[in-house]
């Protein structure tokens, strides 16, 4: 076998379509999968590339713009402008869409300006690449609905926090300006033992519910006696220790040992800061 005929089956057995033209676009030889191409897609069973001017192909196959590029590319390789050029375009047919991949390159056979133009089927790899920006379109859709519902949470989280600390002061004033005035009032009539004991677990718990700076004294870890949470809570209200004996029924003596070992508990022994103006900025 000859160098020509080797050459011959070499390019022949190849998928990819190959072509040589000279500098007016003539085609002067193709491989098998060229011409079977072109057969494939010509009404004549007969049809052959060779003799066609390839940009007359072109033209019938692709839009302006892409006809445009192709052919400056050629043109460029034909001139010695370029040692190579490569681009992909669109060769849809009624029934289906294909894209193909075309690089030209310089052919040295002899003195004339020839080039080699070989096109590859890359219709899977054009299609893969739709779907992935599809599904990237996709995604960002669903990325932009996921940031519009968080910050929608995120709205409604902020104003149910927001609610729920008016609630806790609308609670907090009514009972402590509508409800404990009368509980105390209650504790200062004449009573019996019960009736005097349900109404100081009334007042407790009612006190326990509405202060918010009991909170700030179990975060600083403090280990307060149920009667010293009482005390303190009363004093913050601005109760002399007088006041605070009447209501929870123990001596004034006792309420001022309450109050010492709530400075010390409090980090106040040996300082003169006031407890109640210690305590309400607790709360506050």
């Amino acid at each position: 076998m000859g160098a020509f005929e080797l050459y011959k089956e070499v390019v022949n057995s190849i998928s990819a379509h190959v072509a040589i033209i000279d500098a007016d676009g003539t085609i002067l030889e193709t491989n098998e999968a060229w011409e079977r191409f072109g057969r494939e897609n010509s009404i004549d069973s007969a049809y052959t590339s060779v003799g066609v001017n390839y940009f007359n192909i072109c033209s019938a196959a692709a839009e302006e713009d892409e006809v445009n590029t192709v052919a400056r590319g050629i043109r460029s390789v034909l001139d010695g402008e370029l040692a190579e050029f490569v681009t992909h375009y669109p060769c849809h047919s009624p029934g289906q869409k294909r894209w193909y991949n075309v690089r030209v390159v310089p052919f040295h056979g002899n003195s004339e300006a020839q080039a080699i133009i070989t096109h590859e089927n890359v219709t899977q790899i054009m299609e893969i690449q739709e779907e992935l920006r599809r599904a990237e379109a996709e995604l960002l859709q669903e990325r932009e609905k996921l940031e519009e519902t968080n910050t929608a949470l995120r709205v409604l989280l902020r104003q149910r926090d927001e609610d729920k600390v008016r609630l806790e002061e609308t609670v907090y004033n009514n009972v402590d300006r509508l409800v404990l005035p009368y509980v105390e009032k209650l504790q200062q009539a004449r009573m019996s033992d019960k009736q005097r004991t349900l109404v100081e677990i009334v007042d407790n718990n009612l006190r326990d519910i509405i202060s918010p700076f009991l909170r700030t004294l179990s975060s600083l870890g403090l280990l307060l006696t149920p009667q010293e949470t009482e005390v303190a809570n009363l004093v913050r209200k601005g109760r002399s220790s007088k006041e605070i004996s009447d209501i929870i029924g123990i001596s004034v003596a006792g309420v001022d040992f309450h109050r010492k070992r709530l400075r010390q508990k409090l980090g106040l022994a040996n300082t003169k800061k006031n407890l109640r103006s210690y305590l309400m900025t607790l709360e506050a």
